[in-house]
């Protein structure tokens, strides 16, 4: 087990101390960071002390402490998880070969580009949800969001280490480049659309917690495949505390389902206009947010039909999430077939290269993954006596990527024309209304033990604290 080196500068276990043009380098991008997260970190809490979990090892037991601290000041560093003595490349072509210490020249490119893509999603989240303290629903749902934040501010870290250690004046211009491109700047906006698009209220940072996140979770799963030792390493700790973000997602959707079904069965009601009436958010709104963020994140994971995949693939760049449970891990001469589109726009069914369906199959295990979290909601509303059904839009629907981009479908996947899209879109997705609607709900609850009236409290504190805790101490 390596633990973190605390004394230095930069927190690290990589031995930064011993290469020094290397800790230069870092230390040079440290301040422009620290302003990076100033002027666009969370608004307005700079201050305050926040009850914060942060890395102490790279060991699955026991490997966070917990404290507060302000945000300024969190211990941001490079955290990579143990070396693995003799690993070996264990997918695509060169099985049985030992995976590379540094970066072969023939991958160079494309390996940066996969650390770009995945780095710059880090710093997007957090400026998309820097206003969001200003509504908090409660002292514990705003420590949360900070540690969302603080953590995706060390996850840029662990790629801005990649870059700088093995790509050179490139990765350093690139390392520059993560800070200097905005989510939702017009002329410079981050790489993913889906990192542009504004959160301004906690339903839709649940929803993106929930799905979005996810997304995370298999991008870094493919990557803690790589044959690429050291990003393989950075990935599998970035999991560790990934897992958190989601489950802040999925505790805060069905504590607002708790409370919508609690108004419902107090008012013996299922009027929509009953419910919004008094205060919470109707399930049927749910719906439509839980379309529009989970067919944003699917465009994430690139097209159907990917020959930058199967080369991905066959050099050993970038696996399938959890690879070892495939059977054949070259699949050089296997195939997939999947229901496709035709030119004449109808549906067909599809056989292509193994290879070239490595995107397809991530986002299939990425749909399992999130409909578990739909059975649980569900779950809850049939046991209030309830027949509404949530369920996930078809991954064809509202499509910008790929096979079906541009393609006008129903949620049901069912292939219409664009009037009748257009038509019944505010349906589908949240309307102007909807949004309206839902800001106003959004009121700040700092006071300690109180939670908006919107969402439940939550059904335990963090790590074995009381609910009530003063998870953030506010100054005035």
């Amino acid at each position: 087990m390596t633990k973190l080196n605390y004394k230095e500068k930069i927190p690290n276990n990589v031995d930064l101390s011993n290469d020094l043009s290397l800790q230069r380098a870092l230390e040079h991008w440290q301040p422009k960071f620290k302003s990076w997260w100033t002027e666009m970190g969370p608004e307005g809490f700079q201050t305050s002390d926040v009850y914060l979990r942060t890395a102490t090892s790279v060991d699955a037991d026991g490997w966070a402490t917990y404290g507060k601290v302000k945000m300024p000041e969190y211990r941001w560093g490079i955290f990579l998880n143990d070396k693995v003595s003799d690993r070996k490349i264990h997918f695509g072509d060169n099985i049985g070969d030992p995976v590379w210490q540094q970066v072969p020249g023939d991958y160079r490119s494309i390996l940066r580009k996969l650390i770009v893509t995945q780095g710059d999603t880090e710093p997007a989240s957090v400026e998309q949800q820097r206003e969001l303290g200003k509504t908090c629903p409660s002292l514990y749902d705003l420590r949360n969001l900070f540690q969302v934040n603080v953590e995706e501010g060390r996850h840029l870290w662990a790629m801005v280490y990649l870059l700088h250690a093995y790509f050179g004046r490139d990765g350093r211009e690139e390392a520059e480049g993560l800070l200097e491109r905005n989510s939702g700047d017009i002329d410079n906006p981050r790489i993913l659309g889906t990192f542009n698009e504004p959160i301004t209220d906690w339903v839709s940072f649940f929803m993106f917690t929930y799905f979005t996140d996810r997304d995370g979770k298999y991008q870094l799963k493919s990557l803690a495949e790589s044959s690429f030792d050291p990003l393989a390493r950075t990935c599998q700790f970035m999991l560790t505390e990934e897992a958190h973000h989601m489950q802040v997602g999925e505790t805060g959707i069905t504590r607002m389902i708790q409370k919508t079904l609690e108004v419902m069965n107090a008012l013996k009601s299922d009027s929509i206009d009953a419910i919004r009436n008094a205060g919470v958010v109707d399930l049927q709104t749910i719906q439509r947010y839980i379309n529009f963020w989970f067919s944003s994140s699917l465009d994430l994971f690139g097209s159907e039909i990917s020959s930058n995949s199967a080369t991905a693939f066959a050099n050993g760049l970038k696996g399938r999430p959890d690879e070892m449970r495939y059977k054949d891990h070259s699949e050089k001469n296997n195939s997939f077939t999947f229901e496709g589109l035709s030119l004449e726009n109808t549906l067909v069914e599809q056989t292509i290269p193994m290879r070239n369906a490595m995107n397809e199959i991530t986002r299939r295990s990425y749909v399992t993954d999130c409909e578990i979290g739909l059975k649980r909601w569900n779950r809850l509303i049939k046991k209030a006596g309830y027949d509404i059904i949530f369920t996930l839009p078809s991954t064809r629907f509202r499509r910008n990527i790929g096979i079906w981009a541009g393609i006008d479908s129903n949620p049901e996947g069912i292939i219409i024309t664009k009037n009748e899209f257009d038509s019944k879109v505010n349906s589908w997705l949240p309307s102007e209304g909807d949004k309206e609607f839902i800001k106003s709900l959004m009121v700040q609850v700092t006071k300690v033990n109180k939670t908006a009236g919107w969402i439940a409290p939550p059904s335990r504190g963090i790590n074995s604290l009381e609910i009530g805790y003063e998870y953030v101490e506010l100054r005035q």
